[in-house]
């Protein structure tokens, strides 16, 4: 999903702007994240450690202000009748994926987010821990560490990374 996402908003924004904005942005956005952020800066060609460092600041600047205003965004908009069911359902989804979160809590919560899997990552584990009343403090750094964890993870499959180490240790690695 996210490498079709990826690959539709490459090709809706090249050209209009510069391919290491696209990548940028698509790192904000929910669903796709740096998932989407990396395969668009291979797709366009963006170097590995440029990719790397773009995608994860994408990724990582909305989470502060989920953790800070979502509840009282949630708030605001369950007044309304036509998002109140919006907001019942993220929060009943993201509620559902907590379990994992709620048991090895700050280990499941870096783990949730850096295992880079559909309806996973810094999004949706800032939801989680904060309708779970996760403190700031605590859990901004493991959900920054999990978003490092999973551009690793992106970078070594966008890249052709992981094709390389699998040869190196198989020894049909070749130049």
């Amino acid at each position: 999903m996210a490498e079709s996402i990826a690959n539709y908003l490459v090709e809706f924004f090249q050209d209009k702007i510069p391919k290491e904005l696209v990548i940028f942005l698509i790192s904000m956005l929910p669903v796709v994240e740096l998932r989407g952020g990396m395969i668009a800066a291979s797709l366009l060609g963006v170097g590995l450690l440029e990719a790397f460092v773009i995608c994860y600041l994408g990724n990582i600047l909305p989470i502060p202000f989920i953790l800070l205003f979502i509840r009282k965004i949630f708030a605001f908009l369950k007044r309304f009748k036509f998002t109140r069911k919006i907001v019942e359902k993220l929060e009943s989804s993201s509620m559902r994926k907590s379990d994992k979160v709620k048991k090895g809590s700050k280990w499941g919560l870096l783990t949730f987010v850096a295992i880079p899997l559909p309806g996973t990552g810094g999004w949706t584990g800032s939801l989680i821990a904060a309708l779970l009343d996760m403190r700031i403090k605590t859990s901004f750094p493991v959900i920054a560490l999990g978003v490092l964890i999973a551009n690793f993870i992106m970078a070594l499959f966008s890249y052709g990374l992981l094709d390389v180490i699998i040869g190196f240790f198989t020894g049909s690695f070749t130049k």
